[in-house]
């Protein structure tokens, strides 16, 4: 009989969503595996036909973005009825309110769980410091409920271990095959004197689009795409700015490869699926020194790391002025992908951590009807 696996996620949109259905998809033939998710707007329209029909999914309606302690309350009861309906050998519990809530209602000195945070949310810039201070203390008090924090890079294992000492990090991972079937017109050929200048995903605050339309101001020459959509789509205001609106996954991987350079100006990350995409499309990369971000590129090495808005545009003029061996660079970023950032070797490493798990002895017993 294959061991059960229980997947827990809020957040379910994004590169959390991207991530999520590659680790079910590939870890389903040799495990029972359950994805129980809350509704965003961001998450794709009739998902259901990303999954493998092996994959069973529950739709929570009680687990809410929003912080509300009655709500939370809900929420925390719901997670604990599906757990015991699926009664799994392993819990994972994906970004903030799951991982919160989700050890608080599910004994982990008892069960196998392990929570990957897909970014911390003390480390959001958007939030004032006493709030951030709240959701750390918030963080520290979960772990101490057990468990295992497995978190999608270096840095947010480092920040971890601030929380607990129960900590490791499996690297993020794209399908490779998935991007391979698709039909990209893969812009190779670079016309220094128009440049094709994108991002891909929301257009919010963490993404920086701010700083994303100060680029775009000080190289009017340059064409910049934003492939998605968001509440800041106002702020990108200048004329050499196209929004692409929100795109399927096929859509987007050919609207990026259409583009010769690829920004991603964050304010935060966990470690972007975005800028592996691309990475493997040998795009040049130019990315701001957070978490995720400066635990894939090198600066010089496989892209480039920038601070400020004039730094990212005295990368692009030094590109324009010949002065990197960019067929070394991008050649360098798609081998690291295929090597250590691909769908394979992560969720080999999460099948390694899953066949730990024995079946444990539940205290309770299903009532007769």
């Amino acid at each position: 009989m294959k061991k059960k696996i229980l997947h827990i996620v809020e957040a379910f949109g994004g590169g959390v969503f991207t991530y999520l259905i590659s680790l079910a998809n590939a870890t389903c033939e040799e495990f029972d595996v359950t994805i129980a998710y809350t509704l965003r707007p961001q998450t794709p329209y009739e998902f259901e036909k990303f999954l493998d029909d092996r994959v069973h999914l529950i739709e929570m309606h009680e687990v809410k973005r929003q912080i509300n302690p009655i709500q939370d309350l809900k929420g925390g009861v719901e997670i604990h009825k599906i757990y015991r309906q699926v009664e799994p050998d392993f819990v994972h519990l994906h970004s903030s309110k799951a991982g919160f809530l989700g050890r608080m209602v599910i004994d982990c000195r008892r069960n196998h769980v392990i929570y990957t945070p897909h970014g911390y949310s003390f480390l959001k810039k958007d939030d004032s410091a006493i709030v951030r201070t709240i959701y750390k203390l918030v963080e520290k008090v979960a772990a101490t409920k057990g468990g295992e924090i497995v978190g999608v890079s270096k840095g947010e294992y480092e920040e971890s271990l601030a929380l607990t000492k129960r900590a490791t990090y499996i690297n993020n991972g794209i399908d490779l095959n998935g991007i391979n079937d698709i039909e990209i017109e893969n812009l190779t050929e670079i016309n220094m004197n128009e440049l094709r200048i994108g991002t891909l995903g929301r257009i919010s605050y963490q993404k920086n689009p701010e700083t994303f339309n100060e680029i775009a101001k000080k190289l009017p020459d340059d064409l910049f795409v934003w492939i998605g959509d968001g509440e800041m789509g106002d702020v990108l205001n200048q004329n050499n700015i196209a929004i692409s609106g929100w795109k399927n996954q096929k859509e987007a991987m050919q609207n990026l490869g259409r583009i010769n350079i690829f920004i991603l100006p964050s304010l935060w990350e966990g470690l972007p699926i975005s800028l592996l995409e691309a990475m493997y499309l040998k795009k040049i990369c130019i990315v701001s020194d957070v978490i995720g971000n400066r635990d894939v590129i090198v600066h010089g090495d496989n892209g480039f790391i920038a601070n400020t808005v004039d730094d990212y545009v005295q990368i692009i003029r030094e590109i324009k002025d010949g002065k990197w061996d960019l067929e070394q660079i991008t050649a360098k970023a798609y081998q690291d992908v295929c090597e250590k950032y691909n769908i394979d070797v992560m969720c080999q490493k999460y099948v390694e951590i899953y066949r730990k798990a024995k079946k444990v002895k539940r205290k309770w017993k299903r009532k007769s009807v």
